[in-house]
């Protein structure tokens, strides 16, 4: 996918324009907060829960070589073959040899991240191989010619009216708003292709190192028929995806849902150990698994490595004031919202995404909706630090916040430009109660907010006062 992140002030200021776009983002991050509240109030102990999957997430990220060894010996145990890529285009040529090993013509291919990454589909698509999308969202995303705006919720960029016009336009069916028709023509679209299928290709949530499982966590059965009907079948997996055991599993999965859909478990929970077995009904004749790096290794060895316990829920998206007003296309890049500002700059280097650490009101509420607890808010502060240090900071505030720490350091500095600050600012008001306006940088401020005057008398002032007076 065509990195996009340092075009985020331009798009962000299109998107809060966007009439149709605040409506979808209305409607759907409305939805999935409450849904996630009100999932998360039936947990007896939620916070002890949310620190036993931060333990595993970051148990398993502390033993990250040594598991993904261990789950590469277990799946290959089972007759699946494991290759490595250390990038995008290793990824992708991996998988178009295996089509062509296999003479694959056509693929349908479930929700992958990583395969979002590494734009899979063009690379397919110019080789002549026909691919389908089959979760929903991403097919609507598909034929729309069009990329997620949603680490779960693809298409959260889009009404309901907008995907009926869509509809009636690709697949040629009667205009309604009726969502039971719509998912209904897109199944009667998907079904024929699931059964042709040479390839499925598809993501996965999490790999068990103990037992060379790996899962995933769907709501439509897309996943289940993309494993189990074609001939060869591939998953993507980001190395950052592996845990330790199977009880470690059982944690995440209740959080995992909760935190993505509101729900107490999604409807299918798929645990793939191989292809099919002698005596086995369904399952692919030959199965791979790439486990991919991509960035990740140079995350794990620096000074982020938390960020890579994402268990890519969503759920900071759906609480974020600012993905809420300008939507995942904004952020310019497969990630989007708070855990996309700190991801995107980390694997494409912090240049080509300079203003995404900065797209934060630091609030905390993707801290506190995080179902392992990462700290968002502090990951951010810390690539902010880091674009300063690089240099890439503006001349005027670097040469005003310098100034501050001067002041601030001296007693007396600080009560002389105390008092500038409050005549200055009395001036400006015209002795009103509020600023309307400041000048210059400033105005970025009061162009949407009043600024409240210094007070006359500053409190050293009146200590000085009280004190004169003998007063306590």
């Amino acid at each position: 996918m065509e990195l996009k992140a340092n075009r985020f002030v331009e798009s962000a200021t299109t998107a809060i324009r966007d009439r149709v776009l605040q409506t979808a983002l209305d409607r759907g991050t409305t939805h999935a907060l409450n849904a996630r509240i009100n999932a998360m109030s039936e947990v007896t102990d939620a916070a002890a829960l949310r620190q036993q999957a931060r333990a595993a997430r970051l148990r398993a990220l502390h033993s990250l070589p040594d598991l993904l060894e261990m789950l590469e010996r277990k799946l290959t145990a089972r007759g699946v073959h494991v290759l490595w890529a250390s990038d995008g285009q290793e990824c992708n040529r991996h998988i178009l040899d295996i089509a062509r090993r296999h003479h694959v013509r056509q693929i349908a291919k479930g929700k992958s991240m990583v395969t979002e990454e590494t734009g899979l589909n063009r690379l397919l698509e110019g080789e002549g191989l026909d691919v389908v999308e089959t979760d929903l969202g991403e097919f609507i995303v598909q034929i729309a010619h069009e990329t997620p705006s949603h680490i779960i919720m693809p298409v959260m960029h889009k009404t309901r009216e907008q995907v009926r016009d869509l509809f009636a336009r690709e697949l040629h069916m009667t205009p309604t708003d009726d969502p039971a028709a719509l998912t209904a023509a897109a199944r009667a679209y998907m079904r024929p292709r699931f059964i042709e299928a040479d390839m499925g290709i598809q993501g996965c949530n999490f790999a068990i190192a103990e037992t060379g499982t790996l899962i995933t966590v769907t709501n439509e059965g897309n996943g289940r028929m993309c494993s189990s009907l074609p001939r060869v079948f591939v998953m993507a997996v980001g190395i950052e995806k592996v845990i330790e055991t199977l009880d470690d599993f059982g944690t995440l999965l209740q959080l995992l849902t909760r935190s993505a859909t509101g729900q107490r478990l999604s409807s299918y929970v798929h645990l793939i150990n191989g292809p099919a077995r002698p005596g086995d009904p369904d399952g692919p004749e030959a199965m791979y698994v790439v486990l991919v790096d991509n960035g990740r290794t140079s995350i794990y060895d620096g000074e982020y490595p938390e960020a890579l316990a994402c268990i890519r829920c969503g759920a900071c998206l759906n609480t974020c004031p600012v993905y809420q007003n300008v939507g995942g296309h904004a952020y310019g890049w497969v990630y989007a919202g708070p855990i996309g500002a700190v991801v995107t700059p980390l694997l494409n280097g912090i240049h080509n995404a300079a203003p995404l650490p900065h797209a934060s009101s630091l609030c905390g509420a993707c801290k506190a909706a995080c179902p392992v607890d990462i700290n968002i808010p502090d990951l951010l502060l810390r690539l902010r630090a880091d674009l300063v240090a690089d240099g890439d900071a503006d001349p005027a505030i670097s040469l005003g916040v310098k100034g501050w720490a001067v002041a601030m350091r001296s007693p007396q500095l600080y009560e002389v430009a105390g008092k500038a600050a409050s005549a200055a600012s009395r001036v400006a008001a015209g002795y009103d109660e509020t600023l309307h306006r400041l000048p210059g940088p400033l105005g970025h401020w009061t162009r949407n907010r009043d600024f409240p005057p210094f007070a006359a008398k500053p409190f050293r002032q009146l200590w000085r006062e009280r004190k004169r007076q003998g007063r306590p």
